[in-house]
């Protein structure tokens, strides 16, 4: 077995019509963040955790941000992607837990979606929580959107 570990963060977009995607799921009503694909930072955690598990590197080793091919790439497609080279490393996932850090919007009606879409993609069961800065820091000024994953990946021999 082994444990990987995924961050990020991504500014609210200035754009007005630039949507708001988190844990595979649309929030409405809320301000998009910036980002090159569609700053999912709930999905690029958890594609971080996985592929630090795996001994993979990071999201922008394998899909990187100066590729055109990934602009306003869905996440879904990076996620996928990513269990895909898991698996081709000869594992599988058991276990994911997604926490996103967000002042607004609020979160909770969403959270099971989230944990259902992510959970399906990744072929085991994510948890997904969201939780406050407490108005610290740039995430507390609601600047961004932050997010940390963990991940439990199981050698499929």
């Amino acid at each position: 077995m082994r444990i990987g570990q995924g961050i990020d963060v991504h500014r609210v977009s200035a754009e007005s019509d630039r949507a708001l995607w988190l844990g595979l799921v649309r929030v409405p009503d809320a301000p998009g963040l910036d980002g090159h694909s569609d700053a999912d930072v709930a999905t690029h955690a958890l594609c971080d955790a996985l592929l630090g598990a795996a001994n993979l590197g990071d999201l922008g080793r394998h899909f990187p941000d100066s590729d055109p091919a990934f602009r306003d790439v869905p996440s879904r497609r990076l996620l996928e992607a990513t269990v895909a080279l898991v698996h081709a490393q000869g594992y599988h996932v058991i276990s994911g837990d997604v926490t996103i850090i967000a002042e607004r919007p609020k979160l909770a009606p969403y959270l099971p979606a989230m944990s259902k879409e992510l959970s399906s993609v990744a072929g085991a069961t994510v948890s997904v929580k969201a939780t406050t800065a407490d108005g610290l820091g740039a995430l507390g000024r609601v600047e961004g959107i932050g997010a940390s994953a963990v991940v439990l990946i199981e050698d499929q021999a």
